[in-house]
C-alpha cells in the first residue's frame, strides 16, 4: 500500500469497499465506520459512498491494487457521470494511486514490463468475449508484454485456455510467462514458465499472468534463481 493511501484511510470517517479488501486494508479505529459489501455491487457501493460524502463526511472507497485499474475509481465516476442529485455531483473525488498486480508481480521477478506493455482483464462480465479475443490477438501481434487480470474463475473455466491458444498462434513457445499469485500477501508464490508449457490449472483468480514479448529474456543468477526482464530497446530496424 502506498503511504498516501494509508494516510487517506487514516483520515476517513467511513471506509467503504468489498468485504475482503476492507479487511486487508485494516485495522481501523473504533471511531471509523466500516461499510463492507459483496463483490458485485460496485455501483451501489459507489452511490453509498457519494451519499455519505455528500452529508459532509470524508469517505475512503477501498480497492485492491490501484483503484484506477479495473477497480473502484471508475465505478465511482460512472455513478457521478449519470447522477442528477446536485449534492452528490458536488462531492470532491480524489483518486489515490496504489500498486497494481502487474507492477507488484514484475518487481518480484525483475523487470518484465521494461518495455511497452498492456494490461487486460479476461473477465467478460462487463465486456463481450469477442472483444477480449480481438484485443489479445492485436496486442500479441503488436509485440506488447501482456499482463492478464481476472484470468480464470469457476464461471469462466475455459477462457484462459482459449487466451493461451490465441497468444500461441502469434508468440513462440519459448516466450517467458510469469505467474504471480497473492503477491505481497500471505502465501505469495511466483512461477516462471513458458507460453508453450503454461497450463490453465496453474492459475486462479488471485494470479496475475505476465506473458513476455519477443524481446523478453530470462536472466539466470549465480544463486540458481531466475530473473525476467524486457530490454528497453529493439535492435535498429527490427520490427515486432
Amino acid at each position: 500500500m502506498a503511504p498516501a493511501a494509508r494516510d487517506a484511510l487514516s483520515r476517513a470517517d467511513h471506509i467503504v469497499g468489498y468485504d475482503t479488501y476492507v479487511q486487508m486494508a485494516g485495522p481501523f479505529r473504533e471511531d471509523q465506520k466500516v461499510h463492507p459489501s459483496d463483490n458485485r455491487v460496485e455501483l451501489d457501493r459507489s452511490r453509498h459512498a457519494l451519499e455519505l460524502a455528500a452529508a459532509g463526511d470524508t469517505v475512503a472507497v477501498v480497492s485492491s491494487g490501484d483503484p484506477g485499474i479495473f477497480a473502484m475509481a471508475a465505478a465511482v465516476l460512472e455513478v457521478l457521470d449519470t447522477e442528477t442529485d446536485p449534492r452528490l455531483r458536488a462531492v470532491r473525488v480524489v483518486v489515490i494511486p496504489g500498486i497494481t498486480a502487474a507492477q507488484a508481480t514484475a518487481s518480484r521477478i525483475g523487470a518484465p514490463l521494461g518495455h511497452d506493455f498492456c494490461v487486460m482483464s479476461l473477465s467478460d462480465n462487463l465486456k463481450p468475449w469477442d472483444i477480449i479475443e480481438r484485443r489479445l490477438r492485436l496486442a500479441a501481434e503488436a509485440d506488447f508484454v501482456i499482463a492478464l487480470y481476472n484470468p480464470i474463475s469457476k464461471a469462466r473455466p475455459h477462457q484462459l485456455a482459449t487466451a493461451f491458444d490465441i497468444l500461441r498462434s502469434v508468440r513462440t513457445p519459448d516466450t517467458p510467462v510469469v505467474l504471480g499469485r497473492d503477491v505481497d500477501r500471505e502465501g505469495e508464490s511466483l512461477t516462471v514458465t513458458t507460453l508453450g508449457a503454461v497450463r490453465p490449472e496453474q492459475v486462479d483468480m488471485r494470479t496475475c499472468v505476465i506473458v513476455g514479448s519477443s524481446r523478453t529474456r530470462l536472466l539466470p543468477r549465480d544463486d540458481g534463481s531466475i530473473m525476467v526482464y524486457t530490454p528497453r530497446f529493439y535492435p535498429c530496424g527490427e520490427g515486432a
